[in-house]
């Protein structure tokens, strides 16, 4: 096997403007993409890369110099197969001042890297090295933007439906009143007909008595899913709305880890999970899919799907993929997307690189 001692942590931080896609109109995500990507480089030349994307989040910089002073120093000459052992030492090294935000995000940047590297030492996609389940995986359109109004979130619904998808996401809460958010999403029913799984997006805009009475008027069009209806910490709300309302409620992109979902798996009135990579990396995700299935619940992690694909199509308890195309135009190749499925790629590790004008043009001093 090839000498996978690591011998350097390289973090590169991106910022770049969006792509000039109409279908992005509306997004909440500020002006430019920020990205913090990291390569380990083993002995043998064999590197791994993981990246995040930090969406509207301002912490950059933050990340990069946690990367580079609190983590970097405490892999380097370690053996890069010893994914779980780093994974416990980075958070055990930063308990005090972590357990979740910059450093949990940082560490799983490292982790995903770490996973890349060993896939492509065995020469095996991650969702065969972890032991693979199926080829494809539904996915969903997402991103209809609340900012977009009505007729903006309709149009990019049926935008995706054109593409063969089968569900898409809507949002409501944070502008416009109640009575609008109801008036949008029965509209969009009759856009979009009774065939197509609409899923519909809080972002924590709503208290629970507020998300139990939304929720109610939302039975009428055949809601499949009410997301993030509260905020996070708000553990009681959650199960509040799971008990009081017959469609699903769902949440866990804005939680660090299994411990901050530990409420959810011990009461498992949520039917989904939306772990995030980003807040726990690959390792993490995967440990989440596991305790989930105990319970029979299902995973539909948040966005990345480029990278999420490998979960989904290694695990029994799958549910959906999320597509809103953020980073789609930044890959050299990425996963197929047709009919409403996602396929995982059968290329060595998480088979993702980006272009290299990517990394050329939009590094930051």
């Amino acid at each position: 096997m090839a000498d996978l001692t690591i011998r350097e942590v390289r973090t590169t931080l991106l910022s770049m403007p969006w792509p000039e896609d109409p279908w992005l109109a509306g997004h909440p995500l500020g002006e430019r993409r920020d990205l913090v990507v990291v390569e380990i480089v083993t002995a043998s030349g064999l590197t791994g890369m993981g990246y995040l994307h930090l969406l509207s989040l301002p912490l950059l910089r933050s990340i990069g110099a946690c990367i580079e002073d609190a983590m970097a120093p405490r892999i380097l000459g370690r053996d890069a197969t010893a994914v779980e052992a780093i994974w416990q030492d980075l958070w055990r090294s930063t308990l005090t001042a972590g357990r979740g935000g910059v450093t949990m995000m940082a560490q799983s940047a490292i982790d995903i890297a770490l996973w890349d590297v060993v896939g492509k030492a065995a020469g095996l996609p991650l969702h065969r090295l972890w032991g693979h389940c199926r080829s494809e995986i539904p996915i969903y359109g997402s991103g209809c933007f609340r900012n977009s109004r009505g007729d903006g979130m309709i149009a990019k619904a049926q935008h995706y439906v054109a593409q063969g998808y089968k569900a898409i996401k809507m949002q409501v809460a944070h502008i416009g009143d109640l009575r609008t958010d109801i008036d949008n999403v029965r509209r969009m029913r009759e856009a979009v007909g009774p065939d197509i799984d609409i899923m519909i997006d809080v972002n924590m805009g709503w208290s629970a008595d507020i998300a139990i009475q939304a929720g109610r008027k939302f039975e009428e069009y055949d809601i499949y899913w009410l997301e993030e209806p509260v905020m996070p910490d708000d553990y009681a709300g959650y199960l509040r709305c799971a008990g009081m309302l017959d469609l699903r409620v769902v949440g866990g992109e804005t939680h660090f880890g299994r411990a901050d979902l530990k409420p959810f798996l011990e009461n498992p009135r949520l039917p989904i999970l939306q772990p995030d990579p980003m807040r726990g990396g690959l390792t993490e995700l995967r440990k989440i899919a596991t305790v989930a299935d105990t319970w029979g619940m299902t995973i539909a992690p948040h966005l990345f799907p480029e990278l999420n694909v490998h979960l989904l199509a290694s695990i029994p308890n799958a549910s959906w993929a999320e597509q809103m195309g953020l980073l789609d135009d930044l890959w050299v190749s990425r996963p197929k997307i047709a009919d409403g499925m996602i396929t995982a790629p059968e290329t060595p590790g998480h088979g993702l690189a980006f272009r290299p004008e990517v990394l050329k043009d939009f590094r930051l001093a």
